[in-house]
């Protein structure tokens, strides 16, 4: 009988550690569901407000939502905007869940996660109404272009739009913080590169060529006449 005991013994505390974590198991999978019912809601919400603020007209003239359709997406910004402050609730309630089961290591991780979402969210922000201004910086150079009687206005309205873009995109990316500033250092070692690559080229190759540039965008005007004998 003693023999019996000491077999069942491992087994008997077993089945008390499953009976004390079951009620945990439970409660962390109503957690859950709750927080996946308030992530909906918060997202439909969140969709809610944006296009009552006609934020997908602002997202659509920016060119944001028909750089996603190019990628193979049927959703808009609003709807990407929503789904991250999904992504956010659902993370809250993934870390209340697992603090109920007492993964510490879990919580942690996921907390280090949640943090970044309001960043993500304040990046996109950046991104769309900097695609915004951008357009607008291009149209502006162009039309002050034709109106001066410039010639390649499309040309320096690009340009102008690039590079406001650039410096958007460099915004947006230091504020989401990754790499410590590696990636930011990259892309400046690379465009500077490409600058210098191409004053270089233009330089060397070219002067004539931006002698002509330079004197169609602003032509000599014409002296008075000379009455000297």
């Amino acid at each position: 009988m003693q023999e019996i005991d000491v077999l069942l013994e491992p087994l008997r505390g077993l089945l008390q550690q499953l009976g004390s974590w079951l009620p945990r198991l439970l409660l962390a999978i109503v957690l859950l569901l709750v927080g996946w019912l308030l992530a909906k809601g918060f997202r439909f919400s969140v969709v809610k407000a944006l296009r009552a603020l006609n934020f997908h007209v602002l997202s659509e003239r920016a060119g944001i939502d028909g750089f996603l359709q190019q990628g193979g997406s049927n959703k808009d910004t609003a709807d990407l905007i929503g789904w991250v402050a999904f992504a956010g609730v659902m993370l809250a309630a993934l870390i209340v869940a697992f603090n109920s089961l007492g993964l510490t290591q879990v919580t942690e991780l996921l907390g280090r996660v949640l943090l970044f979402v309001p960043r993500l969210l304040v990046a996109m922000l950046v991104l769309v109404f900097g695609s915004y201004f951008a357009r607008f910086a291009g149209q502006a150079v162009q039309s002050f272009c034709r109106g001066a009687d410039i010639s390649d206005a499309e040309v320096l309205g690009s340009f102008m739009q690039y590079g406001v873009m650039v410096f958007v995109v460099l915004l947006a990316v230091d504020h989401l913080d990754i790499g410590g500033g590696l990636i930011q250092q990259t892309f400046l070692i690379l465009l500077g590169g490409v600058v210098v690559a191409l004053a270089l080229a233009f330089g060397i190759g070219g002067r004539d060529r931006a002698a002509a540039l330079i004197e169609r965008w602003f032509p000599r005007k014409a002296g008075p006449p000379d009455h000297r004998a």
